[in-house]
C-alpha cells in the first residue's frame, strides 16, 4: 500500500491512466484469454483458469492496512489495471517485509518466453518525467509449495528491475477489454520459468522487498493478480 496516497491524490485528481486504446491492440488480442476452465462469480470475477485460484497463506508485513477486508478474491482472477498515471486500487497491501503464497488450478510450465505475470499497481509521477512510484517484491516459485527457487532480483539498481515484480504499470482490465495474458498490450512483470531451471510450478510466493517510495516510505508491495502464460 502506498502510505502517501492521500498526499498523491491531489496531484492524481482528474488524471486518467493512459491504457492502451483497446482499437490499438493487436487484432489477436484476446485469444489467449479464450479459455473455459475459469470460474465466473455473481459478482463478475474470474477465478481460477489462468490466474490465482486460492490463497495458501498470507503474512501481512508493518504497515499492511489495505485491501484486506476482500481477501482472498481481490487477488484471484485477471487483473484491474489503471494504466500509466493512476495505480489501480483493487489490490492488497503486503505492508514492510510481507508475504503471500498464491495456488493455481493449472500448472506453471516453462515455454516461449515469459511463463507467468505479476500485476502490481506501478504508476507514472505525474509532472516528474521518467519517475515512478515502485514498491517492489521478490518472487519465487514452486512445484511442490515447500521447496522454493527464487528469481534474481535486485531492487537498488536503476530501471529496469529486471527480475524483481512491480515495476511496471497495468493497462488490462476486465472494463477496457485488454487481455491480462497478452504481454504486448496488458503490462505488469513476466518471469521466464528458464531462469531458474524450472520446468514446472504450481505456487508463486511474493515477498516484499522494503523499497522506498518517491514522497514517503511505501509501506509495501501491492498484489492485484498473476496469470499464467504457459499452462496445462
Amino acid at each position: 500500500m502506498r502510505p502517501s496516497l492521500a498526499l498523491v491524490a491531489a496531484a492524481l485528481a482528474g488524471c486518467g491512466g493512459t491504457p492502451i486504446d483497446p482499437a490499438d491492440a493487436p487484432s489477436d488480442a484476446s485469444s489467449p484469454c479464450a479459455f473455459t476452465d475459469a470460474e465466473a462469480r455473481p459478482d463478475g470475477r474470474v477465478v481460477g483458469g489462468p490466474y490465482a485460484s486460492r490463497v495458501v497463506s498470507f503474512r501481512a508485513g508493518e504497515g499492511a492496512t489495505f485491501g484486506h477486508s476482500s481477501m482472498p478474491d481481490i487477488v484471484l482472477g485477471p487483473p484491474q489495471g489503471a494504466g500509466d498515471l493512476r495505480g489501480g486500487t483493487d489490490t492488497v497491501s503486503l505492508g514492510r517485509g510481507g508475504e503471500i503464497v498464491l495456488g493455481f488450478d493449472r500448472d506453471i510450465v516453462d515455454g516461449p518466453g515469459d511463463d507467468l505475470v505479476v500485476f502490481e499497481n506501478a504508476f507514472m509521477v505525474p509532472g516528474v518525467e521518467e519517475r515512478y512510484w515502485e514498491e517492489l517484491g521478490e518472487v519465487s516459485v514452486s512445484d511442490d509449495g515447500a521447496t522454493w527457487v527464487t528469481f534474481p532480483c535486485d531492487p537498488r539498481g536503476a530501471r529496469p528491475h529486471t527480475g524483481c515484480a512491480g515495476w511496471t504499470p497495468v493497462y488490462a482490465s476486465p472494463s477496457n477489454g485488454l487481455c491480462a495474458l497478452d504481454p504486448r498490450v496488458a503490462g505488469g512483470d513476466g518471469f521466464d520459468l528458464a531462469t531458474v531451471r524450472l520446468a514446472r510450478a504450481r505456487f508463486v510466493r511474493i515477498r516484499d522487498l522494503e523499497t522506498q517510495g518517491l514522497m514517503a516510505p511505501a509501506t509495501g508491495f501491492d498484489l492485484d493478480a498473476v496469470g499464467v502464460l504457459h499452462g496445462r
